[in-house]
């Protein structure tokens, strides 16, 4: 069994936590960088779970660019140090790097939230070999071909 963080962290099935959710491995092919397979490759659990399913991810992103942001934020600071005053621009720099590393990692983010989102409305199920996946109750298939 693969523990709940590493498989968010390597966009596994949040049912089997063995099946890819993205049709690439690569997050920096921008082509295809959110492009997720209809179903779990191993265990069938369908990635959209309902039409406009993913909107919430803008939610999980938002928070991880914050978390980011703190995060590199206290880094420069003990590593650099920095004032607040008129006479110390280190801050500007830090907004410099911190716009480039957010601009950097956007992908990799975007798979994490949507891995993240999907991981909340899908439970682990240990016996994912004998219970079938869940039906989709609000997907109305017409909708889903846009």
């Amino acid at each position: 069994m693969i523990p709940y963080l590493i498989s968010v962290l390597t966009n596994k099935c949040p049912r089997c936590r063995k099946g890819d959710l993205f049709t690439t491995k690569n997050a920096f092919v921008f082509k295809n960088m959110s492009k997720m397979n209809e179903h779990c490759t191993v265990c069938g659990q369908p990635t959209e779970i309902e039409v406009g399913f993913y909107y919430g991810t803008g939610y999980v992103s938002y928070a991880l660019a914050v978390a980011f942001s703190v995060a590199t934020f206290i880094a420069w600071k003990v590593l650099i140090g920095m004032t607040f005053g008129l006479e110390d621009n280190r801050i500007f720099y830090w907004f410099g790097t911190n716009a480039t590393l957010l601009l950097v990692f956007q992908p990799l983010m975007v798979r994490l939230s949507r891995s993240l989102w999907l991981s909340w409305f899908v439970k682990y199920d240990k016996d994912w070999q004998k219970n079938s996946p869940t039906k989709n109750e609000r997907v109305v298939q017409e909708h889903m071909q846009w």
